[in-house]
């Protein structure tokens, strides 16, 4: 009797703990192996070079080159590869930025452990995984507002609690100017001062604290 292949998994995410959790999560299904682990998007690279995995399980909180970055590099170099976004981030816009990057699904980590298998197995058939709670942030959020990478980088700023003159010294342009991109970048948004850009930026995945 043949042996059924088992899916095989390499775990990215820069927290031990995690991967340590995860590792014995998906170790517990007869159907799933994890041959590798990677604390960084280098060491991912490297890892996906030598197992060849059929599913890499991707953080996007990572130090150096993030996830979507590493998402990108790894598709581009591998185009078999099938790379499922697990994270914490849950903005529409962290979404669209993985599945624009290559990843055929996207994952928050306070799924249940069987869900996370679920979406594997679905993953390795060739399917992308969208599940209920990830569609309904994107749906929530629509149409997807897309905003010039300058006005990112002034929100970002404010987020920061810089003042329009320094932000403008920071960027290298006029006080106007700063005027100008957060006047663009709230009408985007659909709100009435950079307060409230800043608050749905964050809860959108826009920006974060910690970039």
């Amino acid at each position: 009797m043949t042996t059924p292949l088992r899916i095989r998994i390499l775990l990215v995410d820069d927290h031990y703990v995690v991967r340590m959790g995860l590792k014995a999560i998906l170790s517990s299904d007869s159907e799933l192996e994890v041959v590798g682990e990677a604390a960084n998007a280098k060491e991912a690279a490297a890892r996906v070079r030598e197992f060849c995995p059929d599913i890499v399980l991707m953080d996007l909180r990572m130090p150096r080159l993030g996830g979507v970055e590493s998402i990108r590099a790894i598709v581009t170099a591998y185009r078999e590869a099938r790379v499922v976004a697990l994270t914490s981030y849950e903005g529409d816009a962290d979404i669209y930025r993985a599945l624009d990057a290559g990843a055929c699904g996207y994952l928050i980590k306070d799924m249940l452990g069987t869900e996370v298998v679920g979406a594997i197995r679905v993953a390795a058939s060739g399917k992308r995984v969208i599940p209920p709670s990830v569609a309904g942030r994107l749906v929530e959020f629509t149409p997807r507002v897309d905003l010039t990478p300058r006005e990112i980088e002034v929100l970002r700023l404010a987020a920061k609690g810089l003042r329009n003159k320094d932000i403008a010294r920071v960027i290298g342009r006029t006080e106007e100017t700063v005027k100008v991109h957060l006047k663009h970048l709230m009408a985007k948004l659909g709100v009435a001062d950079r307060t409230e850009a800043v608050t749905l930026a964050l809860q959108r995945g826009i920006i974060h604290l910690d970039e």
